[in-house]
């Protein structure tokens, strides 16, 4: 059964998932449904309705393309049904589109051992989507599904799975075989648009895949790229959740770093010199929700 609204809205938070809230905040005559009467837009993906019709398709599109910007907004738009749409109800309805961005990071891990089993409790408490990854059913906890942002992949060649994540993810790699650490690995380099590639292994486990990686070509810069020993070194011990600790610190370390140098690198906050004097308009004005508050009463 596919969750509504307000379940939909706890999942994407807890994903980090960009989303658009819809809400009828006011109707005149005839519509579909009434004020108040909510849906939730994603770029794959809707929660519940406000209706249908011509309506419903105008706002999914508009939605989309406020995911497009990639910014936090408010909007209000006002729709004629019978006049602009063509629907036979023929009211008015305002729509208030409330777009939350992006916030998480997608993170894979490849491994369900004692320390991945430690490590996914504390990430999935981030604001991320997680793709766990072994060839072992088994070694799945019972409660994974208690989890809204983990998701189970149970590969007979986990390798394979690189090639269906998402541009700048976060790979973990750590494995009960080295072999398949090494084919995970090699297939995370030769993509080269991993935002991080942690590797758990012994200093010369380490070695050993430096030089078979040069054997296979993958430049010498991607490698260095690689997080090996994993973890943060200030984080000391071998324990499960020790270990597990360093690493999620270190991938909490490494997205809030991007996140502040994408925040500076944003065109729309540095003003040009030139450039004409924008608006300084946000979210919607309170007299627009007056007169929509007074259509309703009257």
């Amino acid at each position: 059964m596919k969750i509504n609204w307000t379940g939909a809205v706890h999942q994407l938070n807890k994903q980090g998932k960009a989303y658009v809230v819809a809400t009828i905040v006011g109707v005149t005559g005839s519509t579909p449904r009434n004020s108040g009467t909510k849906m939730v837009i994603t770029n794959d993906d809707i929660f519940d309705t406000i209706g249908g019709g011509h309506l419903e398709h105008k706002v999914i599109k508009h939605a989309h393309q406020l995911l497009t910007s990639g910014e936090a907004c408010q909007q209000l738009e006002h729709f004629q049904l019978g006049a602009q749409l063509g629907q036979c109800c023929g009211g008015d309805a305002s729509v208030l589109f409330e777009c939350f961005s992006a916030s998480g990071a997608n993170i894979i891990l490849f491994g369900a051992g004692h320390v991945g089993k430690a490590l996914i409790p504390i990430l999935a408490g981030l604001p991320c989507s997680i793709t766990w990854v072994d060839n072992r059913a088994e070694q799945f906890p019972d409660d994974i599904d208690s989890y809204g942002n983990v998701t189970a992949v149970i590969s007979e060649n986990p390798a394979e799975e690189v090639a269906a994540m998402p541009t700048n993810s976060y790979y973990i790699v750590m494995t009960h075989n080295h072999q398949l650490d090494f084919d995970i690995s090699h297939n995370i380099l030769k993509r080269a648009d991993f935002s991080y590639l942690g590797l758990i292994a012994s200093a010369t486990k380490w070695r050993r895949f430096q030089q078979r990686f040069q054997h296979r070509d993958i430049e010498k810069s991607l490698v260095e790229k690689m997080n090996c020993p994993i973890g943060l070194a200030q984080v000391q011990g071998k324990l499960p959740m020790e270990v597990a600790v360093s690493v999620a610190g270190e991938i909490i370390e490494l997205y809030q770093a991007q996140l502040t140098a994408n925040a500076i690198a944003n065109p729309s906050a540095n003003k040009q010199k030139n450039a004409k004097p924008q608006s300084t308009k946000k979210g919607i004005a309170w007299q627009e929700l007056k007169s929509l508050i007074n259509e309703e009463v009257n």
